[in-house]
């Protein structure tokens, strides 16, 4: 959980917003700024996520951590395009379980895990990961 006084301002403030479930307005915003309906809330687009999936040869048994994920994207959709296995990791729980409830919809529970943690303190081994995506984030 927040070690700093940085990361406990952040996670209280993006535990307010993760709280709330985004208006029709504003996912129709994110169709058509992002060109998804992901519960997005930085701005990276579908066409680079895509890019990041290329780049990354991401596909079936790649193991993929997402850090900074908020709500999971572009993790998951990352996930459902090529196939692989992905853990998304934010401060807020709530954007964790916003993340848990999407990878339910989109049928990913079987290779998708949340963590509520730190980027500063990841409780991941060495070498647990394929590839690394962070987008919107500084860490």
């Amino acid at each position: 959980m927040p070690t700093s006084k940085d990361e406990r301002v952040a996670a209280a403030h993006f535990s307010e917003r993760y709280e709330r479930a985004s208006s029709r307005a504003v996912r129709e915003l994110e169709r058509l700024v992002i060109g998804g309906d992901w519960g997005a809330n930085g701005y990276t687009t579908v066409a680079q996520a895509d890019m990041l999936a290329d780049r990354l040869a991401l596909r079936p048994g790649t193991r993929l951590l997402e850090v900074g994920a908020g709500r999971g994207w572009p993790g998951l959709y990352l996930a459902k395009i090529s196939g692989c296995s992905v853990t998304v990791t934010d401060l807020p729980v709530e954007g964790m379980a916003a993340a848990r409830l999407r990878a339910g919809q989109e049928g990913l529970l079987v290779r998708c895990s949340t963590v509520a943690a730190s980027a500063r303190h990841l409780p991941f081994r060495a070498e647990s990961f394929d590839a690394v995506v962070h987008t919107d984030v500084l860490c």
